[in-house]
């Protein structure tokens, strides 16, 4: 299907290109949204007569997104989960929960805004790509910790899963020293007593 686009859609075009797409996805998803009409004569002409107002709203929508991103710009979400002594959460960190904590924080951003090929399944540090307009994206850390604590000391660079491993490492070698201590008085009590 022939369309022309309203907006610049990624790996498609900018405003005023004519582009070929599959009937499906112009159906679906760009004329729905607004991004696109269907390229004929009618449209054209519409098009044509209104692009100094698309291109208008588009430059203040850029601009709109600009300035989201320099609020956000060193913004670190954090974000407080539960996790197993490995540093797996139970659960995971998805879009949606990114994108509430960045309301609650007076930032205003959609789920469909962030760009997550995958949800954050372990404690740590992780980027995540928030696309605020089709021309401006914003990079944010999101920290998720047991703990505002954890989240602290993850902040200034500690790798939190490491040290769960090295503590339960340091306990694992204290129980093994105990109980090697317990067998060997074992050993002393059980055997006959030589003086006798």
């Amino acid at each position: 299907m022939q369309i022309i686009l309203l907006e610049r859609v990624e790996k498609l075009g900018t405003i005023g290109d004519e582009v070929t797409v599959k009937n499906g996805f112009a159906r679906n998803y760009l004329i729905p949204q607004g991004k696109a009409l269907i390229a004929n004569k009618a449209n054209r002409a519409r098009f044509e007569s209104d692009r100094e107002a698309i291109m208008a709203r588009n430059a203040e929508a850029k601009e709109g997104a600009e300035f989201i991103k320099e609020k956000l710009q060193d913004f670190s979400l954090i974000l407080i989960r539960q996790s197993g002594e490995t540093g797996q959460l139970y659960g995971s960190v998805s879009a949606r929960d990114i994108a509430q904590a960045l309301n609650e924080a007076d930032h205003k951003v959609t789920r469909s805004q962030i760009r997550q090929d995958v949800p954050i399944k372990t404690l740590g540090l992780h980027e995540v790509t928030l696309q605020l307009h089709a021309e401006v994206s914003a990079t944010i850390q999101v920290n998720v910790a047991r703990t505002n604590e954890e989240a602290e000391r993850q902040a200034e660079g500690e790798n939190i899963i490491e040290s769960l491993a090295a503590e339960q490492k340091a306990i694992a070698t204290e129980q093994a020293g105990e109980m090697a201590e317990a067998a060997a008085e074992m050993v002393d009590q059980m055997a006959p007593d030589e003086e006798a």
